[in-house]
Formats: C-alpha cells, sequence, structure tokens
C-alpha cells in the first residue's frame, strides 16, 4: 500500500467532485442560454468524477474490496463502459430528451425515474439518470447482450458480480414497478448520484480506518460529510414519473410507493 498515491487520489476525487458541484449549480442558468453546451459540461464532469473514483480504485484496492459491495463495482463497472465507448450505451437521460434528435422522439412521453433516498427519507440535490436496460445490457450475463462487458474466461464470475449489484441496490423492485406501470424498456432510469454518494462514503471511510490522509483543502472539505453526515439507503427505492410535454416542459411528479 502506498499511502501517498491514495492520498493523491482521494484529493483529486474530492477535487472533481468540487468541480461538478460548481457546474450543476450553474446549470439551469446555462441551459436557457446554451442547452448543448449546459448538457455537455455536466455529463463530461459526471465522466470525469467516474474516473476519478476508478483511479482511487486502481491505488486503494489492497484496503477496500471494491467489487464486495453493489455501488462501489456498479461505478467501476460503468466508468470502464464509458471510457472503452465501444457501444451506444449511458447517455445521460438529459442528453436523449434534448440532444438526441432534437427531443422530437420524445413528444409526450412519460418516464419512470428511480432513486435511492438517503437514511432520512431525504432527496439529494443533484440527479445524474441513466436507462436502467443500458445498464443490464452491460453487466447481465443471461441477456446475451452484445455490449456485455469483456472479462475472461469466467463467466460465473460476471453472473455472481451481477447478482451483488442487482440485489444490494435492489433494481428488481424498478423492473417490478415499471412492469406494473406498463412502462417500455427504453423509459425506465436509475438515477447514478445516489449511488455515487454511497460509494463514496464507503471508500472515505475504510481510507479513513486505514488512517490515509485527506491531504488539500477539497478533501479535508469532503471528509466529515462522507464520514460521519451523508448516508444514502441503497435498499430503498423512490420513483417519480418524468412527462416530457415539449421541449422545455416536463413536469416530475412523485409516485406513491
Amino acid at each position: 500500500m502506498n499511502k501517498n498515491l491514495i492520498e493523491e487520489a482521494i484529493s483529486k476525487l474530492a477535487n472533481a467532485m468540487r468541480i461538478y458541484s460548481e457546474a450543476h449549480w450553474k446549470y439551469a442558468h446555462l441551459f436557457k442560454i446554451d442547452p448543448e453546451e449546459a448538457i455537455n459540461n455536466i455529463d463530461r464532469l459526471f465522466e470525469m468524477k467516474l474516473e476519478a473514483f476508478h483511479t482511487l480504485y486502481d491505488v486503494s484496492k489492497d484496503v477496500f474490496k471494491y467489487f464486495d459491495y453493489g455501488d462501489t463495482a456498479l461505478l467501476i463497472l460503468v466508468r470502464n463502459a464509458i471510457h472503452h465507448r465501444d457501444h451506444p450505451l449511458f447517455y445521460s437521460l438529459n442528453w436523449r430528451l434534448h440532444l438526441e434528435s432534437g427531443g422530437k422522439n420524445w413528444l409526450g412521453a412519460s418516464f419512470l425515474l428511480a432513486s435511492h433516498p438517503t437514511v432520512h427519507g431525504g432527496r439529494l440535490p443533484m440527479s445524474h439518470y441513466i436507462r436502467l436496460d443500458d445498464l443490464d445490457a452491460r453487466i447481465d450475463p443471461s441477456l446475451a447482450s452484445p455490449y456485455i462487458a469483456k472479462r475472461s474466461n469466467k463467466p460465473e464470475k460476471a453472473i455472481a458480480q451481477f447478482e451483488v449489484i442487482n440485489s444490494q441496490l435492489n433494481l428488481a423492485k424498478i423492473r417490478k414497478r415499471a412492469s406494473e406501470d406498463r412502462y417500455p424498456n427504453d423509459q425506465i432510469y436509475l438515477n447514478l448520484m445516489p449511488i455515487f454518494v454511497s460509494a463514496v462514503c464507503k471508500v472515505f471511510k475504510a481510507m479513513k480506518a486505514a488512517e490515509i490522509g485527506f491531504k488539500g483543502f477539497d478533501a479535508a472539505t469532503y471528509l466529515r460529510p462522507f464520514t460521519t453526515e451523508i448516508s444514502v439507503d441503497c435498499s430503498r427505492l423512490d420513483f417519480e414519473r418524468l412527462w416530457f410535454r415539449g421541449y422545455g416542459n416536463l413536469d416530475l411528479i412523485p409516485i406513491p410507493i
């Protein structure tokens, strides 16, 4: 274990998180001026956070078992998929609604949005939605998707990894709700932001327990909230219905559990 490398990786992740947060608060204003720039900025910065998380994984995998947990494992798999980009998966909801075909394909459509709440029931102020069927196509071996993650010749490992993610993040509940409400597969979305927060909380707590330093302003700032204050309940899900009435006209309606 090289503590210096881990401390540097923590600092870079915290820095990426701060930059993303700043862009998020500017998003609504910029969207009114230039939707393409606003959406691409926020999507690229989310990918930057995934890259920084993966860097931390690379140097600290001996300290924390990332693939034992659904949230941390999912972030690594999604990062790998976006990094290699040999498929049409993992474009954000904002990109699909507003930039893909200018949004005309989705006029009048209704979307099911699923998100993990905090332990106390509150919602995180930021979100990043991806299609659930994109995720399934990448990680569920039973689907025999052409976009399945390329792994070593150990199919049992891929099956076990999918089961960890599917069970710990309660993804079956999303599919059940979508089936009951008759949503098409391409209109079912999962919020990655609570999963990202949950994963960072786990890893930061492990790094702190291993007496790894949180050096630099950003790392020191995020240490306390992500180790003692924020907690996401990955066993629970909140649902909302998003109705796309037209460009710039979106209705977000909570759905009773």
